[in-house]
């Protein structure tokens, strides 16, 4: 191999970027993270997934088959890139970034052996390393025992700072832009996915324009109508819109790594009377969810009081996921903090600073009177005397029967 071809080095290119969060605010983040090491006596965390890394660095990765990384210690945070991304971490990363190659297959773990030299308990995230991955950290580092970080880290990052609610409230806010280019673009006669190009251009456009800095990647729309509108999740297609089809609009800006949501049901020109009756059933669930979300409450016990609602209008059995899940660092594929849903089997207590959705949603197939997908969606600030709805997109029949004939 030849000398000039380095496997790791510093790599840095210009000045550290913009951030939305100040110095203060990631030098909490990561001294809450050392706290928990000193009582653990953890030497080291290496983190590996995009959500801790962009949590604890404000750098989100591209991964694009290779591996990244962040260690931080008592002392330091560095962040670990391969040669491809250039500079583009060092600037984006609160701390120091490394540079490893592609020139052999073990660079990455020759970057992890120089940030930890001396460790003997280092912190990993054993939801995120896979059987595979784990050994060769242990071949990488045969005298480390590690410990799991992504259990306490999910429960930081659970209580959202003011700076972090200020940027969530931001994204809401762009949730809402989205949503109206959407509603105004409906028309029976009209695709799918030409309604959901102008939701996820609008919000691009009002993300580039909200900041003096900021990298426009993964926002995204899903738009369906009629039996696509079953699952919360399907893709956008090219269906054609048509007068009287159920719709499900959903706007998701994504805004330095920080994933927002705005989800509605709506209907093309008109609404047959089954499918209304349904909506508004969804819509009383809907509302009962926003008054049972305050300080104090468990998950657990809003999911089953809004079961009995469903219960009562024998709908409960079209009930697809549970009825709200925490909001921060996370998105369509990656993140999740997971003990923040509301659902049957969490007894999480919600508390000042967390984040949460109400989205309750009932499918009901094909064949069924009033069948289709119905939710809808609000983001909630948890408070220290109630909750503060940060969603302003209107919801139910008065407001989201749109379109018509192009």
């Amino acid at each position: 191999m030849s000398e000039d071809m380095l496997h790791v080095m510093e790599w840095h290119n210009g000045e550290k970027d913009f951030s939305p969060f100040s110095d203060q605010e990631m030098k909490r983040r990561q001294d809450e993270l050392r706290g928990w090491m000193a009582k653990q006596n953890v030497d080291t965390a290496l983190f590996t997934s995009y959500h801790c890394i962009n949590y604890y660095s404000g750098w989100l990765y591209c991964y694009f088959g290779r591996k990244y990384g962040m260690v931080i210690d008592q002392k330091n945070a560095t962040t670990i890139s391969a040669g491809i991304d250039g500079g583009q971490p060092w600037r984006r990363s609160f701390g120091n970034n490394i540079t490893y190659t592609d020139w052999r297959r073990d660079n990455f773990y020759r970057a992890v052996q120089d940030l930890t030299k001396g460790a003997k308990r280092v912190g990993i995230e054993f939801e995120h390393v896979s059987l595979d991955y784990r050994q060769a950290l242990q071949d990488a580092l045969p005298d480390v025992e590690f410990v799991d970080v992504s259990g306490p880290s999910m429960w930081m990052r659970t209580i959202k700072s003011g700076e972090e609610l200020k940027l969530i409230r931001e994204g809401a806010r762009i949730c809402d832009v989205g949503g109206a280019a959407v509603a105004n673009a409906v028309q029976a006669g009209v695709a799918e996915h030409e309604v959901a190009i102008a939701g996820t251009n609008a919000m691009i456009r009002e993300i580039a324009a909200s900041f003096p800095f900021v990298e426009l990647m993964d926002t995204w729309t899903w738009f369906q109508s009629g039996i696509n509108t079953d699952g919360a999740h399907n893709p956008v297609t090219n269906r054609v819109v048509q007068s009287g089809d159920i719709l499900s609009l959903n706007t998701f800006p994504m805004i330095f790594g920080y994933y927002t949501a705005l989800e509605r049901t709506l209907f093309c020109d008109h609404v047959d009377d089954a499918s209304l009756d349904i909506w508004k059933k969804n819509v009383a669930v809907h509302e009962r969810g926003l008054e049972l979300i305050k300080p104090g409450a468990m998950c657990k016990d809003i999911a089953l009081e809004l079961n009995e609602m469903y219960r009562e209008w024998d709908l409960l059995k079209y009930r697809s996921f549970g009825y709200g899940h925490s909001f921060g660092v996370l998105s369509h594929y990656y993140g999740r903090e997971a003990d923040v849903e509301l659902r049957e089997d969490i007894d999480t207590e919600l508390k000042p600073g967390m984040v949460v959705s109400m989205e309750p949603m009932v499918m009901l197939p094909e064949g069924t009177p009033g069948a289709g997908g119905y939710r809808e969606h609000d983001i909630l600030i948890v408070g220290e005397n109630g909750a503060e709805n940060i969603t302003g997109f209107p919801y139910g029949p008065e407001h989201n029967i749109v379109g018509g004939k192009a």
